[in-house]
C-alpha cells in the first residue's frame, strides 16, 4: 500500500503518511483529513511517498491520512475559520490587558478541536503562563504558544510577492533558505532594498534558487585580476557576466572592453591586488 507526502497546518509542514484502507488511493491534490501528533487536521495530498520524494524531505513528520474530505468537513472547516478570528480577538485583549510584549500573528484551531495555536512575535522571551490559563479557560481547549520569526510571519500572512505569483513561503518552500546579498551581488540583481526584499522585510528567497548554477558558470571565467591576453593584447579581468559567458577586462591602454571567455588565454590566474573590485554596475 503506498504511503504519501502530505501537506497540513497553517504552517504547511510537511509528512509521510500512510492512507487507512486497504488498496485506497489518493490523487495529487486531493484534500484529506489527517491524524498528526497535533490532533486531526486537514492537508493535501502532494504525492506518491516514492525514494525519490522522501529523499527531498528534510525530516518529515509522521501521520495518517484518515479520509478525503466530505461536505460535512467543509462546512465544520468553515465554521473553525470564523471561529478563529474571534479567538485572534480574545487573545489579542489577553495579551493587551497582561501587557505583554509580543505582537500576536495569528491563531490557528486545529482541525478536530485538540489545541489552539498561538503564534506570536516577540525581541524578548516572554512568560506566558498567565497568558495560556486565560486562553485555556476561554478556548476550552489546550493552548500551544509558538514564537516565530518575520519570515514565518510572512508564511502565515503574506499572499502575493512582486512577482505577481503567490508567496514561494506559503506555496513550495518546505524550509527558508539561507539568502545573503553576495548573491544579489553575484547574480547583478539591484541592491536597492525595497527592490530584492520580500514581503517579510527579509531578502528574497528566489534570490537562492539559481546561486549555484551562477557559482558553476562563474567558475568558468578567469578569476577577478587575473592578467590575460586578449585580441586587444595583454589585460587584466576586472568583471563578469556570468550568464554570457564573458569577462571585463581592462587593457594596458586603459580601455575596458568586454570579450568572450572563450576568447580569452588566461597568463598568470593569481588574482592582481591592484585590480579594481568588480562593481554592482559592470
Amino acid at each position: 500500500m503506498p504511503k504519501y507526502v502530505v501537506r497540513y497546518g497553517a504552517m504547511r509542514s510537511l509528512a509521510v503518511m500512510n492512507p487507512s484502507g486497504k488498496d485506497r488511493v489518493y490523487r495529487r491534490g486531493a484534500e484529506v483529513i489527517t491524524r498528526t501528533r497535533r490532533g486531526l487536521e486537514l492537508g493535501e495530498v502532494l504525492c506518491e511517498a516514492t525514494e525519490e520524494a522522501v529523499a527531498q524531505l528534510i525530516d518529515p513528520g509522521q501521520g495518517d491520512i484518515v479520509r478525503e474530505i466530505n461536505p460535512t468537513d467543509r462546512v465544520e472547516w468553515s465554521h473553525i475559520k470564523t471561529q478563529e478570528r474571534q479567538e485572534f480577538l480574545t487573545a489579542q485583549n489577553c495579551i493587551r490587558s497582561l501587557q505583554l510584549n509580543m505582537e500576536l500573528v495569528d491563531i490557528e484551531h486545529v482541525f478536530g478541536g485538540e489545541r489552539v495555536v498561538v503564534y506570536y512575535l516577540s525581541e524578548d522571551r516572554v512568560d506566558f503562563r498567565e497568558l495560556v490559563k486565560m486562553l485555556a479557560s476561554e478556548f476550552q481547549t489546550r493552548v500551544e504558544m509558538r514564537q516565530i520569526g518575520v519570515r514565518d510571519e510572512a508564511r502565515l500572512l503574506a499572499d502575493y510577492g512582486d512577482c505577481g505569483k503567490p508567496v514561494c513561503c506559503n506555496t513550495h518552500l518546505s524550509e527558508m533558505p539561507p539568502v545573503s546579498m553576495k548573491m544579489a551581488k553575484l547574480q547583478k540583481a539591484t541592491l536597492d532594498p525595497t527592490k530584492i526584499s520580500g514581503r517579510c522585510g527579509r531578502l528574497k528567497c528566489c534570490l537562492r534558487y539559481e546561486y549555484d548554477t551562477y557559482l558553476e558558470l562563474q567558475q568558468e571565467l578567469p578569476a577577478l585580476g587575473a592578467r590575460v591576453m586578449t585580441e586587444h593584447g595583454a589585460a587584466r579581468v576586472i568583471g563578469h557576466e556570468v550568464l554570457t559567458g564573458q569577462v571585463l577586462v581592462e587593457t594596458q591602454e586603459n580601455r575596458r572592453v568586454l570579450v568572450d571567455a572563450d576568447q580569452v588565454t588566461t597568463v598568470d590566474g593569481r588574482p592582481d591586488r591592484s585590480a579594481s573590485p568588480e562593481t554592482d554596475a559592470t
